[in-house]
């Protein structure tokens, strides 16, 4: 591998777009790339290990705010690998608790469709979607007009 690469090499090494660098420049999450004598951005193999990095932790649910702290951790002295993996149970913590959430949308959306239906045609009458309503009120209680299957 090159010693040094331009930002759009750089780029496409890494799997992201030109403004996706600069972006993380402006946010350090990369460090100050040096500058070439004609004045482009060159980056290092390391720098390309901490973009990879940054990517691999978005993928994995991370937020640049969370990723950050992790970038912080890999350089901070007496850091240890508990912390990491702490940041990381939260984060699957997380993700548990927002698949909990989306299980109850779709089972709301599932009772919507298996237990009403209702007439297209008188769907946005006086300007309500009945459909809508749905979500706030119990069944018995809309003004809805089932129709034959």
């Amino acid at each position: 591998m090159l010693n040094s690469l331009k930002i759009g090499e750089f780029a496409r090494l890494a799997g992201v777009n030109v403004q996706t660098v600069r972006y993380y420049e402006r946010q350090r999450l990369l460090p100050k790339p040096l500058r070439s004598p004609a004045g482009y951005r060159v980056f290092s193999p390391d720098s390309l290990d901490r973009l990879q990095f940054i990517r691999r932790a978005k993928r994995a649910g991370f937020s640049l705010i969370e990723i950050r702290k992790l970038l912080s951790l890999r350089t901070t002295p007496g850091a240890t690998r508990a912390e990491v993996r702490a940041r990381a149970e939260a984060k699957v913590a997380d993700i548990d608790a927002k698949i909990n959430n989306l299980k109850a949308m779709r089972s709301t959306l599932q009772k919507l469709i298996a237990g009403c239906r209702w007439d297209i045609r008188r769907c946005w009458t006086n300007h309500r979607c009945f459909p809508l309503e749905f979500v706030a009120a119990p069944c018995e209680k809309r003004p809805l007009t089932p129709i034959a299957n």
